[in-house]
């Protein structure tokens, strides 16, 4: 039989995805990749062995459905989240993607609007637009940070059922006060998020937007164990907002949507969250040397409270990249003119990008 080819065209796609396209960081078997913000450290041998030991007795029990209230793990994040908060005040999903998701579906949708201030995360206009709301965005100041005057404004011009914020920023680092979380929250009549994915990489004195749920029940703080943990591939997200915010995401969630072994090996890397934790400092010590070799190398290096430096004063990204590709050190083009992003890695992935990088510049 005779094998048929078809293309997006010729499906009946619905009208408002057609055009668009999907998530795609480049993905290469190069030696150094330091392009999608990853932990580039491994977990500890220690802690693997003790997440190891959870899954191999979750498995014996994998013939049965797991626990749809994901109860321990829900009481492992409230522990390390701290801030008085208890169970029923937590959410979480395979990746903070899929986090973020429940709470559009619940909350956006055909004829509502998700809204955030670019440039930010690329992934929250797919996610509104996978879900059938539609996407708006406003400007950030030229230092990417944003003011209350000019977001309240923004805001309130908008009127947008969602509101995404994140903090510290997605590409660019840059913290956000709370000053800014609270007059948005006044401002708005719906939904808003801080995305606080990169947190445990700011400041240490630097407060958490956890801090203002009290008496905000539109409020939801999300968070993600695939930076700091360094569980990237074990995809686990999570939030914290009023009970009531997460009745509303358990409607639209799926059937046992995060696995018994998923569970296992969360609960696990919880449980040995000062250990998993120790290489934060290691890695904002390679991003705070990246900041300043770039500055000595005449880059123009933004502030960044996260494990990654977005830097201008490239004069052909393209070139740029592909020159540091071809020594075998893959970065991130994010499409901001006369800027590239790279995550901080180890030491020695962190000496090999500067080392390449000054190679470029002396045409060695």
């Amino acid at each position: 039989m005779g094998r048929v080819t078809a293309s997006l065209d010729d499906l009946p796609l619905r009208d408002d995805l057609r055009g668009l396209t999907p998530y795609g960081a480049p993905q290469a078997p190069l030696p150094i990749a330091l392009n999608v913000n990853e932990n580039t450290h491994p977990v500890p041998d220690a802690v693997a062995s003790d997440i190891l030991d959870d899954i191999a007795v979750a498995l014996r029990d994998v013939n049965r459905y797991p626990d749809r209230e994901f109860t321990a793990l829900r009481e492992g994040f409230a522990e390390y989240l701290g801030h008085g908060l208890e169970a029923k005040q937590i959410w979480a999903g395979n990746g903070s993607n899929e986090v973020l998701q429940h709470i559009l579906q619940a909350f956006a949708g055909p004829g509502r609007t998700a809204f955030s201030f670019a440039p930010t995360y690329s992934m929250y206009p797919l996610l509104a637009q996978g879900t059938g709301g539609t996407w708006v965005s406003a400007p950030r100041e030229p230092d990417y940070t944003i003011t209350v005057e000019d977001a309240v404004a923004q805001v309130k011009h908008a009127d947008p059922d969602v509101i995404l914020l994140c903090a510290p920023n997605n590409p660019t680092g840059t913290p956000l006060g709370l000053d800014v979380v609270e007059a948005v929250y006044d401002a708005a009549r719906g939904i808003v998020v801080v995305d606080e994915a990169y947190q445990e990489f700011a400041p240490k004195d630097a407060p958490s937007a956890l801090t203002l749920l009290e008496g905000r029940p539109r409020l939801a703080i999300s968070r993600t164990m695939s930076k700091a943990f360094a569980f990237a591939g074990a995809r686990v997200g999570y939030l914290a907002a009023d009970p009531a915010f997460i009745d509303a995401l358990r409607l639209v969630r799926l059937p046992y949507h995060l696995s018994a072994l998923t569970q296992a090996a969360a609960v696990a890397a919880l449980r040995n969250s000062s250990t998993m934790l120790r290489m934060v400092d290691e890695i904002v010590e390679q991003r705070d040397r990246i900041t300043a070799t770039l500055e000595a190398l005449d880059y123009l290096p933004h502030e960044s409270w996260s494990n990654f430096v977005l830097f201008g004063g490239v004069a052909d990204p393209k070139r740029t990249w592909q020159e540091l590709y071809d020594r075998g050190v893959l970065i991130r083009d994010v499409g901001i003119p006369g800027h590239l992003r790279v995550t901080a890695g180890t030491e020695g992935e962190t000496t090999a990008f500067l080392e390449a990088l000054a190679s470029i510049e002396s045409g060695a």
